[in-house]
C-alpha cells in the first residue's frame, strides 16, 4: 500500500487491518461511511485505502455500493490450517444423514465460540450459527461443551463476567452455570433449551484430544421436538469420538 501514516501510532498496515477487521458475521456488507466508523479510520483515508483494496480484490462492491470481503481474501483464507475441519467434515456429513438435523463444528476463540463448519438441510430448523460466525459460550450447546473442559481459572474468570442473556431462558447465574458445566463433564455432552434462540434446542459434545476439548460438535432441533434430543446423543457422541480419534494432538492449535 502506498502512502505514509499521518496519525501518530498508526501505520498504514494497522489501518488496513482495521478496515478488514470491521467486517464480521453480523456485518458482512458495509457502506464506506460505516466501514470508516467501525474501523476508526478517517473517512478520507478509508476512501483511499479501500480503492487500493478493491484493486487488489481484497474488497468488492455490491451493486448498491456497499463493500464486502473480496475473492482474493477468500482465496488466501483457504491456505489457513484447516486439518481439524477436513478430518471432521465427513463425520458431520454422516451425523447429518443419520439425524436429518443441522450439525455444526465450533472451536473456542477467546470468550466466544467460532463456528468453523456446518452441514444443514432445507427442512431442518433455521439456526443463528454460520460458518465464520461467533456466539457467546454459555448459551450455546457447543460453547458449554467447550467451557466445561477449560481450566478452572478460565471458567472462574468467564463466570465472573456480566453474562449476555439472549433469551429469558439463558442461564447466567454463576453458581447454576457452574453446576451445569459439572454435569456436562460428568455425562460427556451438553444440552440447551432455548438459551440462544427462542424456538431452538441443542445437544453438543466435546472433541477430546489428550483430555483437551479442541472443538465441539453440535446438533440443533426445534423446541417442539426437544423430547427427541435424547435419541440424538448416541450418534452425536459417536461422531465426536470419531473426530477425536482421527485428530492428532496438534489439531488443538487451530481449526
Amino acid at each position: 500500500m502506498a502512502g505514509g501514516s499521518r496519525e501518530p501510532g498508526r501505520t498504514v498496515a494497522s489501518k488496513v487491518l482495521a478496515l478488514l477487521g470491521a467486517f464480521d458475521a453480523a456485518h458482512p456488507q458495509l457502506t464506506l461511511t460505516d466501514l470508516a466508523r467501525r474501523s476508526g479510520v478517517p473517512l478520507s483515508t478509508a476512501h483511499r485505502l479501500v480503492a487500493e483494496l478493491e484493486e487488489w480484490q481484497a474488497l468488492s462492491r455490491d451493486p448498491d455500493g456497499r463493500l464486502r470481503v473480496g475473492l482474493r481474501l477468500w482465496e488466501l483464507g483457504q491456505l489457513a490450517p484447516g486439518r481439524l475441519v477436513s478430518l471432521a467434515h465427513p463425520w458431520l456429513q454422516e451425523l447429518f444423514v443419520t439425524t436429518g438435523e443441522n450439525v455444526h463444528l465450533a472451536v473456542r476463540d477467546g470468550l466466544e465460540v467460532l463456528y468453523v463448519d456446518k452441514v444443514y438441510g432445507r427442512r431442518a430448523v433455521p439456526i443463528v450459527s454460520r460458518t465464520g460466525g461467533r456466539l457467546p459460550m454459555h448459551p450455546t450447546g457447543v460453547g458449554k461443551a467447550l467451557l466445561a473442559y477449560e481450566p478452572d481459572w478460565f471458567v472462574k474468570s468467564y463466570l465472573a463476567r456480566k453474562l449476555e442473556r439472549p433469551t429469558p431462558h439463558t442461564i447466567t447465574e454463576p453458581g447454576r452455570l457452574a453446576r451445569e458445566l459439572a454435569t456436562v463433564r460428568a455425562q460427556g455432552y451438553a444440552l440447551t433449551y432455548e438459551e440462544m434462540t427462542l424456538g431452538s434446542c441443542s445437544a453438543a459434545a466435546p472433541i477430546l484430544v489428550d483430555g483437551r476439548a479442541v472443538a465441539a460438535v453440535g446438533i440443533v432441533v426445534a423446541s417442539r421436538r426437544a423430547r427427541e434430543l435424547p435419541r440424538l446423543i448416541d450418534p452425536l457422541l459417536t461422531a465426536a469420538a470419531g473426530i477425536a480419534r482421527a485428530s492428532p494432538p496438534s489439531s488443538g492449535s487451530g481449526p
